[in-house]
């Protein structure tokens, strides 16, 4: 029998049969001794094969096909393994606030990293439009200055009001989509916009930290009205860059990406060598320093910091 992964609880999967019946399932055992170098070797949005158990309601995933894309990153606690946030994405979104919480443009980049490495389309979508000073409107088209350039479609909204979100809506239809950013940047206000069924939990922001508090636990699909799939994912913290090699870095800079040939050294590291093509483009401002920055923290291992 075939099914789609549809939530993650650790050790037990929700699977969507083609009949449209949800099974839980756990994993055959003999998964687990594969040379996997993830935590999870099962996702949400895996499409999978399952045997079910004889006299049970639950079933066994015995077979996981073919992954045509994915969004992982290096797990916090265990440096040499990696966490596959989902899997099979048509397009990814990364929810941005300026404050309450901020989300640091290196974390944008390491983020677009990421998707550029797995071929996934990404956006930006920033939040909470409500709060904006005149001063934080001015930062935001600073923001969407630096990523429009570079091809990434950004878009602004309020989850809170509504503000602008049919735009977002007319996105999503016969998608499947990711949403991620960090905690507390009204990530489930968004989807419960979005989707008013499925009535999301939505926390407080703490206020001796900025930082918001996990309110969902475990990867999830949702099915959206008009057609298409919704993947919501527990706040992101840290996002380390993994299964990356160094000197490939550069190819998911788009920026970097077009002057790769004109650099003197075909090895060009983009650090301090001669005939450089990019460091003449960042003298130039072509490239925009932020991103510099972002590509030698990656490049260094610095990448964790959120």
């Amino acid at each position: 029998m075939q099914g789609l992964v549809i939530k993650s609880t650790g050790s037990w999967y929700q699977v969507e049969t083609e009949n449209g019946k949800i099974i839980d399932c756990r994993i055959k055992g003999k998964f687990r001794t594969k040379d996997i170098k993830t935590t999870n070797p099962v996702a949400v949005g895996d499409e999978v094969e399952i045997e079910l158990e004889p006299e049970l309601s639950t079933g066994v995933i015995t077979k996981l096909k073919d992954r045509k894309n994915y969004i992982i990153r290096k797990s916090v606690n265990l440096s040499k393994q990696a966490q596959i946030i989902a899997a099979n994405l048509d397009q990814a979104f990364l929810i941005v606030t300026l404050a309450s919480p901020r989300t640091s443009l290196g974390f944008i980049d390491r983020f677009l990293v990421t998707a550029e490495a797995y071929d996934i389309p990404a956006s930006i979508i920033f939040n909470k439009l409500d709060l904006f000073s005149d001063e934080g409107l001015e930062i935001l088209a600073d923001y969407r200055d630096i990523y429009e350039r570079l091809g990434y479609p950004c878009y602004q909204v309020s989850a809170k009001d509504g503000t602008n979100l049919e735009e977002i809506k007319d996105l999503l239809k016969d998608k499947t989509t990711l949403v991620t950013g960090h905690s507390g940047v009204g990530k489930s206000t968004l989807i419960n916009q979005l989707i008013p069924d499925v009535e999301l939990k939505t926390g407080e922001i703490s206020e001796w930290s900025d930082k918001g508090q996990h309110t969902t636990t475990f990867a999830e699909m949702h099915k959206l009205p008009q057609g298409g799939y919704l993947i919501d994912t527990p706040g992101i913290r840290e996002l380390g860059i993994i299964d990356i090699e160094k000197q490939e870095l550069s190819h998911f800079f788009p920026e970097m990406r077009e002057l790769l040939n004109q650099c003197k050294y075909h090895n060009c590291r983009h650090i301090n060598e001669p005939g450089c093509a990019v460091l003449a483009a960042l003298e130039e401002g072509e490239i925009d320093e932020s991103r510099y920055d972002s590509y030698l923290s990656i490049y260094h291992g610095n990448d964790t910091r959120s």
